[in-house]
Parts: structure tokens; C-alpha cells; sequence
């Protein structure tokens, strides 16, 4: 029998559902009208002055007057504000500054606007409500939810409250879930994450809990603390009722196995794609795990092939230009105030009716140590080929080149953290699949192996644990920090070489 808040909330997932049927299958003037209403509300910052706001009537004004810029690039302006500037980027100032770490630019400060405040948090609630109304589960709305995320403990810059975006996003808690929605306060501001899982294992043990989130890596620690806490139970035997995973910031493949060992059951889940610039996307059916893209959020998007990145001018493209089945790095403009702002990221587009992508890696992350040019998605569906023909479960990995052997060609390097370390000679069937696998995700890997430029990929295998010893030492360890898939340097796997596994 269902509850009455059930039955409101199954009636505001049906509500839900056709409003956002409506603007995604308008698509192109959804984005008009956000770009307009984005040009004219900036109008009179210091940034709409320096580049004549005042003059863009198109995209095509837009891009000729607005360079493309990645962090470093805005920084000065970021700068301005903490200095105490007001109407830089975005009318006003910013209500928050989400602190993230970045590969190149160290620390950065994202602006977060009383504007652009609200999607950060309607994407996950409308994400919620297109899983009720597709599977008409509610269970879960009386039991206990739990989402693992950095400290809502704040710091102020010049009045401006900054801190990760997931410890920002925990003081908006949806109504229909503040009741049940657990760690306690104390437990989640502690700094250190490991004694942080430790006490949300111990906090939870005994509870009902019916969903769990985060970044698939760190629920991974939270669940085999509650395993060694329970006696080695699995966490269906713990959480009877747990059966909706809600995970975003890396892709789910490589964890799935771990995941469902732990589990000891199939649940369901719901992916989103969320970052300190913006929520961009969200799984809108259990059908496909592609992620519709919010084209209503008060963000502009634009998207540019990989090959133009190298060019000073690239072609921008808006929505009515992309096609599917090809890699866009993706440029946003935001109620926020970042302006033409490289994400970094990469996406293919899989449907355009309605805008749904798949998130393929970062621009800045791949290997073209010899022009092969491969990026994340083709290593994890190489890897994830494999292992359906392996018995052997992945924990962690990342891929780097090795351009100066002691002997032969160079080749790349998998480093891999198994849930049970393999024997040699499995390890030589699985890095002989993954290689197979990857020279058909990627022709130019595969021409430079056929020319013996490249000889096969080698694995190394990590020792337990290994990779989160990596990520502690590193000051990388939890919140939302993520381990590069890949790299077209050493740095990281010369970091892992003191967790080298013997076979």
C-alpha cells in the first residue's frame, strides 16, 4: 500500500516526465531561447563589455567574439571576483565557489550563481523522478538514503562560501528526503576519508538503506568496510532493501563486477553527469545508459570534433549541427558566468531524438605517444570485452605508455588492481584479449602494432589496495577526485611502482 507522499511524488514524476519530453524534444529552440536569455542577463558585466554583448544576435557572433578558454584562461577573472569585484562574469556575485582540483591548473575556484544553483540540484530530482514513473519504485522514499561526498563543512572567500561541490550540494537536500537521508553531520565533515568511510560504515550498519550513491570508487571502500564490519556478509544480506545504486563523476564498466560480488544481487541504478560547472546530463530510462542532455539549465552548449581542438580558431557547432557517433569536446557558456569554457571532457552522441551522449573521456587524457590517439571509452570497452571471456574481476586501472623500453619497440602499460590477483599465465590471456579488442576500437593502435612500430600492450599487476595507497599519498584520496584512465605521461604509474604485484 502506498503512502501518500508516494502518491504525490508518482504524480510529480508523471508531471516531471512532460515537461522534460517537451523542451528535449524542441531541442534547438530550447538552446536559442537559453542563449539569449544568457547574452542579455550578462549584458552589463565587465566580461559583456570587453566582448560586445551588446552586438551578439547568433552563435555565429558568439564564437567570433568569444575565444574558446580552459580554467587558466578565466582565471583572471575568477580573481577579480575574490578580490571582491562584483558583475565580472555574471551579474552580481557568485552564492558559492565549487573548489575542485584540476590536472593543470591546480586548485580552481567554479562560480556557482544564485541563478545556477537551483540545476545543480533539479538534475539528480529530476533524474529521481523519471526512474519513479518508469519502474513506479517509491520503497526507497521511506527508508534510509545515503550519498558519499565531501564535507558540507564551508570556508568563506571575500564572503563567498566555497567548497567541494558535493559537500555545497548536501545543504539541499530534497524535501521528500531530509528525514531519511543519512550520514549524520559529524560523520560527514570528517577530512580524512578512510576514518570518514569507517564511521558512515559503522553509522549505517544497522539501518535500512534503499539507495546509495556516489563516485563508483569510494562507495567500492564504503562497502567493503561494511563487508569487514558485518562479519563478511554480502550487502544484500546487510541492506535487504537496498536496490538503487546513484553514481556519477567515472564510468561504471570497470567497476560493475566488484560492485555485484560485493552486492550479491542485480540492482538498479541511475547514472548522472554532474560537475562543478554545471549538471549536464542525467539516465533517463533503465533501457540504455545513455544521458540526456539538459538543454534547459540555464547552460549553452557547444561542441567541437577533436581534430578542430588544434587549430586557434576551431568550428563550434551548437546542437543543430552534431551528428551521432562522433567525439565532441564539450564547451559550455553558463547562468554562472563561464563563458565558451572548455569542459575538458569528450562526448559521442548516441540519439538525437532526443539529445542523448555517452561521456567518453577527457580531451587531455588519452595516449598519442605515436599518433594512435586512444581515449578512455576505447580502453574501458576493450577491458570490458575481455573480462566477459576471463573469469577475473578489475578493481582499478590506468593505461600509460612506455616510449623507452630496455629492450624492443615501446607499448603500453596497464597497470591493474584485480579483486584476486591472477596467475601469470592468465594475465598473459588477458592482456593479449585487451590488446585484440583495442585494435578494433582503434585503427591507428592497430596499424602501428601491424608495422611492429608498437609491439603488444604489457599488463602490470597491482597489489591489493595499491591504487587507494596511490590516491592517500597523493592527497587525491575521496571526495571527488578520480584516477585518470589514462595518461600520455609517467607520473602516475611511476608513483605506483613501490605496489607492483609479483606473479
Amino acid at each position: 500500500m502506498s503512502s501518500f507522499k508516494e502518491k504525490i511524488i508518482k504524480v510529480y514524476a508523471k508531471y516531471t516526465v512532460w515537461k522534460t519530453r517537451k523542451w528535449s524534444l524542441n531541442p534547438v529552440k530550447t538552446q536559442d531561447k537559453v542563449f539569449k536569455k544568457l547574452i542579455l542577463k550578462a549584458n552589463n558585466t565587465r566580461f559583456g563589455k570587453e566582448h560586445n554583448f551588446h552586438k551578439i544576435r547568433s552563435a555565429e557572433d558568439f564564437s567570433r567574439n568569444i575565444p574558446i578558454r580552459d580554467y587558466e584562461q578565466i582565471k583572471p577573472y575568477i580573481k577579480r571576483i575574490i578580490d571582491g569585484e562584483t558583475n565580472v562574469l555574471w551579474p552580481g556575485r557568485p552564492i558559492y565557489f565549487a573548489k575542485t582540483s584540476g590536472t593543470t591548473s591546480g586548485e580552481k575556484h567554479i562560480p556557482i550563481s544564485k541563478e545556477s544553483m537551483p540545476y545543480h540540484i533539479k538534475g539528480s530530482i529530476d533524474a529521481t523522478m523519471h526512474y519513479i514513473n518508469e519502474t513506479s519504485n517509491t520503497n526507497f522514499l521511506n527508508k534510509k538514503v545515503i550519498f558519499l561526498q565531501g564535507s558540507p563543512k564551508l570556508e568563506e572567500k571575500k564572503s563567498i562560501k566555497t567548497g567541494r561541490l558535493s559537500g555545497i550540494v548536501a545543504h539541499y537536500t530534497p524535501s521528500f528526503l531530509k528525514n531519511n537521508t543519512m550520514p549524520s553531520w559529524e560523520a560527514n565533515c570528517i577530512e580524512d576519508w578512510e576514518q570518514k568511510v569507517l564511521e558512515i560504515a559503522k553509522e549505517t550498519l544497522k539501518e535500512d538503506m534503499a539507495v546509495i550513491g556516489g563516485i563508483p570508487p569510494w562507495v567500492l571502500m564504503y562497502f567493503e568496510q561494511l563487508k569487514i564490519l558485518s562479519g563478511e556478509k554480502t550487502i544484500k544480506d546487510i541492506f535487504p532493501n537496498f536496490n538503487l545504486f546513484v553514481y556519477g563523476g567515472v564510468n561504471f564498466s570497470p567497476y560493475r563486477d566488484s560492485f555485484k560480488k560485493l552486492i550479491g544481487k542485480k540492482i538498479d541504478s541511475i547514472e548522472y553527469y554532474p560537475a562543478s560547472e554545471g549538471f549536464f546530463a542525467y539516465q533517463d530510462t533503465q533501457k540504455d545508459e545513455a544521458l540526456l542532455l539538459q538543454l534547459n539549465s540555464g547552460i549553452f552548449y557547444e561542441f567541437v570534433e577533436l581534430d578542430e581542438m588544434k587549430k586557434k580558431r576551431p568550428e563550434r557547432l551548437t546542437i543543430k549541427d552534431v551528428v551521432k557517433n562522433k567525439n565532441y569536446v564539450l564547451i559550455i557558456s553558463t547562468n554562472a558566468g563561464l563563458w565558451a569554457y572548455n569542459t575538458g571532457d569528450t562526448v559521442s552522441f548516441v540519439s538525437l531524438e532526443p539529445h542523448k551522449i555517452l561521456v567518453t573521456g577527457r580531451y587531455k587524457h588519452f595516449i598519442s605517444a605515436f599518433g594512435e590517439h586512444v581515449i578512455g571509452s576505447e580502453v574501458e570497452r576493450a577491458l570490458k570485452q575481455s573480462l566477459k571471456e576471463i573469469n577475473l574481476i578489475v578493481k582499478e586501472f590506468t593505461v600509460a605508455p612506455n616510449i623507452t623500453p630496455t629492450k624492443g619497440p615501446p607499448y603500453h602499460e596497464w597497470w591493474v588492481e584485480f579483486e584476486e590477483n591472477p596467475s601469470q599465465k592468465e594475465a598473459l590471456k588477458l592482456s593479449k584479449k585487451i590488446d585484440e579488442n583495442l585494435q578494433e576500437q582503434n585503427t591507428y593502435y592497430k596499424d602501428l602494432i601491424e608495422g611492429k612500430v608498437l609491439k603488444h600492450l604489457e599488463l602490470v599487476v597491482v597489489k591489493k589496495g595499491g591504487f587507494q595507497k596511490y590516491m592517500d599519498g597523493a592527497g587525491k584520496l575521496g571526495g571527488q577526485n578520480k584516477l585518470p584512465r589514462l595518461s600520455n605521461d609517467r607520473k602516475i604509474v611511476d608513483g605506483l611502482k613501490k605496489y607492483i604485484k609479483r606473479i
